[in-house]
């Protein structure tokens, strides 16, 4: 069984071609990471993947179904999980709060039975809390747990928000620009949570990224593209060693 895979996904807005005929496969356990310029078309690719906006050819395949017209809040159920490079969050709640939220994106039960709070309903809410301790513990987020989110640091909302990816129970969480707006010493706390959660976790991990020092010591393979069109496809090292990539970071 392919894990997960795009086929020539093909993205244009009026006269503009986005991203034209890309497709790649990522494995299961792997990190795998897009790379490119700015306006290279890696955030159309990303969202794409993850139905946030429908290919005008091509398709998205995982675990061998074809979501390409699946709705976009339909995505998690089939357990892909996502952050933002603007961090998505409920400024006003709780981390405890938004973790919860996470949770109940599989849930599941009539609207009688939540307003009765039956036996069914009371041992999912009780699975809830247990996943999201279990999260914020992986995380070491016992400090803030019970902090407003906006009065939170970014560098903490981040890894909030990857939290909250977390307790959807992802099979691949999809990681958009996950350094951005952080500082030398939260990028390494990043890698070592990314590095954790394919190892530890065995969730496969698929991420847009810019820095290439994060992508180095996290990525098992790296796609570049530019223009929309794939560049190259390998290892980290043979990507950022290819002519074809330097050119386009040095805008040769």
């Amino acid at each position: 069984m392919t894990f997960f895979k795009v086929e020539n996904l093909t993205k244009r807005f009026g006269g503009l071609t986005a991203v034209d005929d890309v497709s790649f496969e990522v494995n299961k356990g792997e990190v795998y990471t897009i790379i490119g310029p700015n306006g290279a078309g890696k955030t159309t690719i990303f969202n794409m993947i993850s139905l946030i906006y429908a290919p005008t050819s091509g398709r998205v395949v995982f675990e061998d179904r074809d979501l390409t017209g699946v709705p976009p809040d339909k995505v998690v159920s089939y357990g892909i999980g996502r952050t933002f490079q603007n961090i998505e969050l409920f400024e006003h709640a709780t981390v405890l709060q938004n973790l919860l939220i996470g949770c109940h994106a599989h849930a599941k039960g009539s609207f009688l039975s939540e307003l009765l709070f039956l036996p069914s309903v009371k041992r999912r809410e009780l699975e809830h809390r247990e996943r999201v301790e279990k999260v914020i513990d992986f995380l070491d987020l016992q400090s803030v747990r019970e902090s407003m989110v906006s009065g939170l640091p970014y560098g903490i909302r981040k890894v909030v928000e990857l939290a909250r990816a977390l307790c959807t129970e992802p099979k691949m969480l999809l990681l958009d620009e996950p350094s951005s707006g952080l500082n030398v010493e939260e990028t390494s706390d990043m890698a070592f949570w990314i590095k954790d959660i394919k190892n530890d976790l065995g969730i496969t991990v698929l991420m847009v990224e810019h820095d290439m020092s994060l992508v180095s010591r996290v990525s098992d393979r790296v796609l570049a593209v530019n223009y929309g069109r794939k560049l190259a496809e390998g290892t980290p090292a043979e990507v950022q060693s290819n002519r074809d990539v330097i050119a386009a970071y040095l805008g040769e």
